[in-house]
């Protein structure tokens, strides 16, 4: 498939599954690139802790922050999140580098905001727009996201209600502004190759910065996206989930044998409300491969 026929192809799988999607991929040493409405902002989900952590490296390399100062995360009062440091009962002491792993390789909410608070939502935000990214943007960190969630539904509302809903709850979930990127955390897929293109060209910010964010990101646990795509062990991958209702996503690094490497983001829109949906994560790799292929003339 060559790159004139990647959009098509692209269609043709998300009419199948019955879903939408952004895509966007990028050839790091050419510069030549695909996609499928790349430019159209999209709810960001948890792909926005990517900007937490180069911002978090950065200061790191100016010597604004020790990644080796311990962080004492006490019990209770955790963000949630049902994994990580969220799932956690008791006091645990980490390095702050340590947390940033939580933070990426299993998206750790806790961790993540505990990383917002020490380095700046305001900086995040600013050095985003160094680099000319104009619509990702960080507005809450995970706390804050799910407060506006229940705010906006009205009451608290557990998993099992969230995952099966009934019409009129439905209605209110789709009105939230966790879901409508106009009103919350957002990006492109453009711009999130973007991002990972800097950070893999050292251009994100100094070169000791960059390089941290690369070992982190991959780092990244879950295998049943982006990597569903690339299931070779010789091909490399790093990257970054997100995840709320109805938005399913994922942007990496695909990393070949040859030298060939590639920034991907995929970006899905679900209309189910199902925390598990396979076939919503697997075409994250099946789109994550046809763009990569058509870069490569595969």
């Amino acid at each position: 498939m060559d790159i004139d026929g990647f959009a098509a192809a692209a269609r043709r799988e998300l009419d199948a599954a019955g879903l939408d999607a952004t895509v966007h991929a990028r050839d790091l040493a050419s510069g030549a690139e695909v996609g499928l409405a790349p430019d159209r902002p999209v709810v960001a989900a948890s792909v926005f802790k990517v900007p937490v952590l180069i911002e978090l490296c950065r200061q790191a390399a100016a010597g604004q922050v020790d990644l080796t100062a311990p962080l004492r995360h006490p019990a209770g009062d955790r963000t949630l999140g049902g994994i990580g440091l969220s799932a956690m009962l008791d006091e645990v002491v980490l390095s702050v580098r340590d947390t940033a792993y939580l933070m990426m390789a299993v998206s750790d909410n806790h961790a993540t905001d505990v990383l917002i608070d020490l380095v700046g939502l305001e900086a995040v935000n600013a050095g985003l727009e160094r680099l000319g990214l104009t619509t990702t943007r960080l507005l809450t960190d995970c706390r804050g996201l799910f407060a506006e969630i229940a705010e906006d539904i009205g009451e608290e509302v557990d998993d099992d209600a969230l995952s099966r809903p009934d019409a009129e709850l439905r209605a209110r979930l789709q009105a939230t502004r966790a879901f409508d990127p106009a009103r919350t955390s957002a990006t492109t897929a453009r711009e999130s190759t973007t991002l990972l293109g800097a950070i893999w060209a050292d251009t994100a910010g100094p070169a000791e910065a960059c390089a941290e964010a690369r070992r982190i990101l991959g780092l990244q646990v879950w295998p049943h996206r982006l990597a569903a795509g690339f299931p070779d062990s010789r091909i490399r991958l790093s990257g970054k989930t997100g995840t709320v209702t109805y938005v399913r996503n994922e942007a990496g690094v695909v990393e070949y044998p040859d030298g060939g490497r590639y920034a991907v983001g995929v970006f899905v829109r679900d209309p189910l409300e199902e925390l598990r949906n396979p076939t919503a994560d697997r075409i994250i790799g099946t789109l994550g491969r046809l763009a990569v292929d058509a870069l490569r003339g595969e």
